[in-house]
C-alpha cells in the first residue's frame, strides 16, 4: 500500500467533512491492503496485530461512516458477515458450494433493474447483496435434456 494511496482516501474523507481519526486511517490502510473483501472482523484482526487498542466496535462505527460517505462499499454474502471494500460498487457472485466470490460489474443486472422500476415500481440496490449460485467447477453438469 502506497502513503499516497492512503492519502488519496483520506482527502476524500476529508472532502466529505469527515476527520482524520486513528482508526479511519488504520481501516482505511487494511482495506487498501488488500485485494479481498473483510469482514469486520477480519479488519479489527489485521489492526489488533499492531494496535491491540483498537476495538471491534470502533472499526465498526468507522465502516458505518466511510459506509456513509460512499467512501467504503459493504456487501452481505449469504449468511455470512457483511464485507466490506474500497472502491466502485460492483455486484458480487458467490458460489454456495466453496465460497468463491467474483466481481462483475453492475451493468449485468441493468435489464432487470429496468424491469423492476418499470413494471414493479421498485429500485433495486446492486452490489448490497450477493447474488447466490454456483462457480464453474461446481456446478452441476447439463442434462442431455438441456441442449
Amino acid at each position: 500500500m502506497s502513503p499516497r494511496a492512503v492519502d488519496d482516501v483520506l482527502d476524500q474523507i476529508r472532502a466529505h467533512g469527515g476527520r482524520i481519526t486513528t482508526a479511519r486511517r488504520l481501516v482505511v490502510g487494511v482495506l487498501l491492503d488488500t485485494d479481498r473483501h473483510l469482514s469486520a472482523e477480519d479488519i479489527t484482526s489485521l489492526i489488533r496485530a499492531e494496535h491491540p487498542e483498537v476495538h471491534l466496535t470502533t472499526v465498526y462505527r468507522t465502516l458505518e461512516s466511510l459506509a456513509e460517505i460512499g467512501i467504503v462499499a459493504h456487501t452481505h454474502l449469504g449468511h455470512g458477515a457483511a464485507v466490506y471494500h474500497l472502491g466502485e460498487i460492483h455486484q458480487h457472485l458467490s458460489c454456495d458450494v466453496c465460497g468463491a466470490l467474483r466481481d462483475v460489474p453492475v451493468s449485468v443486472l441493468e435489464e432487470l433493474r429496468v424491469t423492476l422500476e418499470r413494471d414493479h415500481q421498485f429500485v433495486l440496490h446492486v452490489g448490497h447483496f450477493a447474488l447466490l449460485g454456483r462457480c464453474a467447477e461446481h456446478a452441476p453438469a447439463p442434462s442431455p435434456s438441456d441442449g
